[in-house]
């Protein structure tokens, strides 16, 4: 159900229930934050809180309130939540906590959780366990504690599954414009999503910023990822919970390379969410974006008046996917006029102290790298700390910048940004200043600089959005396989050859002596394999290059096996690759290629995407890889036949698609590519979900 948080978000009357120091900060913030509506206390004993009059119970109210704060225990909530959703209330945010998210701790809050959304009916809810919300566009604070925002005319909207993140958010000093900060809370009824979808119909919200601890509904984030896209408004994403837990006692590689976090980076490469890792890229990226809004290329330009700033632009750009593109005839025409003889040209740009104050001359320089199909030209200055300092020398910087940026900028459409190499050394009103001029001030040269890789890339994804997403669901066992099932490796190849996957001709032996008989029906060289062991090379069990039936039998007397897989040799392999898909129950079926054989875990060269995929989305995979390069044939040595490692890509997920219902992970590791081929010579298909794994 699709409900209308426009009542909740932009109210014009405020209910506030509870007596408590919490609901007497809801109230003096409501009034701080300049809210021109109506605020009504409720509590059925007090006369006033924070001094205003107080209303004995929600039938004394005036009429149905727009948005509720309701600051009492968790039982009383809920026979509250249900009076207002009787008397029609626009919505409510709820503070107290002990439902679904303490089930460990409480054994009713689960229940109580169902009686809360059943009390809710249509009414949208926020939380429980949260803080509200505080719009800054309208003046609007359902916020039981100090925040450090001002009211804007528009800017960038956060929501957050922490609220003691969302407080820090608010006391960024960077001059970031914020319009909403939401908490969720425990999402029991409205998700982040859905809130995302109501912050991004608010015309005057550029940008949407999320803090998540987990992404819930895929459907609803989906949808939410596709309404952005439609409006140019750009998503950045901070996910938590990155380190892969499951690494311990894993059967397959997969298990360990996929890790927590690989679903959710490709869930946001997907959807074209822009993902960060840490607080200082998350606000100078939403900064960026709020100001310059997607980038339309990689190309940069560094100015600063140091040759060590330049150097450290130039070195803190090297990992990341952006250009420094030369210098044009024009530019260096236009720079030797403005700066002299005396200085080296070049991008980045060490323009020196020469032309200090000479505003005229400071204009000229950075309005020459300004535009010229630049995505952003960047001007690197620290000002002086003014406690201490008089940064009254400094200003010229800004005057050029502002007279470059309206000037020349103007006719070419040229994005300029001032850099401070140091977060701390960009003044809150020089960046408030700069923002009003259209200029970004960006804090800290490493955070600047992945702001504006992220913002290029933003600005090169597909405006298509993807197929649907392949839902992993609740797993539908079969019932002889309902505590999980480990496929031997012969039956595991078989359901991947039903669906296109080449594996080597071969048989399945019971014993030694029957090895050795269809050594010479298979032709040589052979493998040998031995079953029931979740790694063979470790155990001992994998013996290649065999030429005779001797040797077949010799091998197969040192093993301690289960059985014998015999298999026609791939001997003229060029790559070995790893393909695998592994159920994540958060994000779907993660799709992982990349190098295999017994060095994957060390090599940890591997490209994520999630099911489905199509052939170009698996040749871009590809293209990812450290391993491409001998992919496509290096330093003279043949290449594969990449279309073959597609198909098998592709085959790999046609039998995801079809046992999609039960499948936990399949692994080919590795698939031998060969110039004309790409060859399954080991495979593991692991069904249900299972703790104790048999192998089989």
């Amino acid at each position: 159900m699709v409900r209308d948080l426009s009542r909740l978000l932009r109210p014009r009357s405020v209910a506030v229930i509870g007596g408590g120091v919490w609901c007497e900060n809801v109230v003096q913030q409501c009034r701080a934050i300049g809210f021109r509506g109506a605020i009504w206390p409720v509590h059925p004993t007090r006369t006033e809180i924070a001094g205003a009059p107080a209303f004995e119970g929600l039938a004394a109210l005036p009429s149905a309130p727009d948005a509720v704060f309701i600051g009492v225990n968790r039982t009383l909530t809920v026979q509250l939540v249900a009076q207002l959703a009787e008397m029609g209330a626009g919505g409510a945010t709820c503070f107290a906590s002990g439902f679904r998210e303490a089930q460990l701790e409480s054994e009713d809050g689960a229940d109580l959780q169902e009686q809360l959304l059943a009390a809710a009916k249509d009414m949208p809810v926020i939380g429980p366990n949260c803080y509200g919300f505080i719009n800054y566009l309208d003046g609007v604070a359902l916020w039981p504690d100090q925040h450090g925002g001002l009211q804007v005319d528009c800017g960038v909207a956060i929501v957050t599954q922490s609220s003691n993140v969302a407080i820090n958010l608010t006391m960024q000093s960077r001059a970031l414009p914020l319009a909403y900060v939401v908490t969720v809370g425990n999402q029991a009824q409205t998700g982040l999503a859905q809130i995302g979808q109501a912050l991004l119909d608010d015309p005057r919200v550029t940008v949407l910023g999320l803090y998540i601890e987990g992404v819930g509904d895929l459907r609803a984030f989906e949808a939410l990822a596709a309404q952005a896209r439609r409006m140019g408004k750009p998503i950045v994403a901070l996910k938590t919970g990155r380190s892969p837990q499951a690494r311990a006692g894993a059967v397959s590689h997969t298990a360990s390379l996929a890790g927590s976090g690989a679903g959710a980076r490709a869930l946001f490469a997907r959807l074209g969410v822009a993902e960060v890792t840490g607080l200082d890229a998350f606000l100078e990226t939403l900064k960026l974006l709020h100001v310059t809004g997607a980038l339309p290329s990689r190309r940069i330009a560094s100015l600063s008046c140091s040759g060590g700033e330049a150097s450290l632009m130039a070195d803190s750009a090297l990992e990341l996917n952006l250009e420094f593109p030369p210098l044009t005839k024009a530019q260096k025409t236009a720079l030797r006029t403005a700066l002299g003889p005396m200085v080296a040209l070049a991008n980045p740009l060490d323009y020196h102290t020469y032309i200090w104050g000479d505003v005229a001359a400071m204009t000229a320089t950075f309005s020459a790298l300004l535009g010229d199909d630049l995505a952003l030209s960047c001007i690197v200055v620290d000002f002086p700390r003014a406690d201490r300092c008089d940064p009254a020398a400094w200003e010229c910087v800004v005057t050029a910048a502002v007279a470059a940026k309206t000037g020349t900028g103007a006719s070419t459409g040229g994005r300029l940004a001032l850099v401070s190499s140091l977060p701390e050394t960009m003044p809150e009103t020089v960046a408030q200043k700069l923002i009003a001029q259209e200029i970004v001030p960006l804090c800290g040269i490493e955070s600047a600089l992945k702001a504006i890789e992220i913002a290029a890339d933003i600005g090169q994804m597909q405006a298509v959005p993807p197929q649907p997403l392949l839902l992993p669901g609740p797993v539908q066992m079969p019932q002889e396989l309902r505590h999980g099932h480990i496929l031997n490796e012969h039956s595991a190849k078989a359901r991947l050859l039903a669906h296109g996957v080449p594996v080597p001709e071969g048989r399945f032996c019971a014993t030694a002596k029957l090895a050795a008989q269809a050594a010479e029906t298979l032709g040589f060289p052979l493998v040998l394999k031995g079953m029931g062991h979740a790694h063979k090379s470790e155990a001992g069990a994998v013996h290649l290059n065999l030429r005779s039936s001797q040797a077949v039998a010799q091998a197969a007397a040192d093993m301690d096996s289960d059985g014998y897989l015999l298999e026609q040799m791939v001997t003229d392999g060029v790559a070995e690759v790893l393909v695998a898909v592994l159920r994540d129950p958060a994000h779907g079926f993660v799709l992982t290629i990349g190098a295999g054989g017994v060095m994957t875990e060390i090599l940890m060269d591997v490209a994520t995407r999630l099911v489905p995929v199509t052939a170009q989305d698996v040749r871009a995979a590809l293209t990812e890889l450290r391993l491409y390069p001998v992919l496509r044939g290096y330093r003279g040595s043949p290449g594969i036949n990449i279309d073959a490692l597609i198909q098998a890509v592709l085959g790999v997920q046609s039998f995801v698609l079809e046992t999609a219902a039960h499948l936990e992970e399949v692994e080919i590791n590795p698939l031998i590519c060969t110039p004309d081929r790409a060859v399954a010579v080991d495979a593991l298909i692991t069904m249900g979900v299972s703790n104790d794994r048999d192998t089989d």
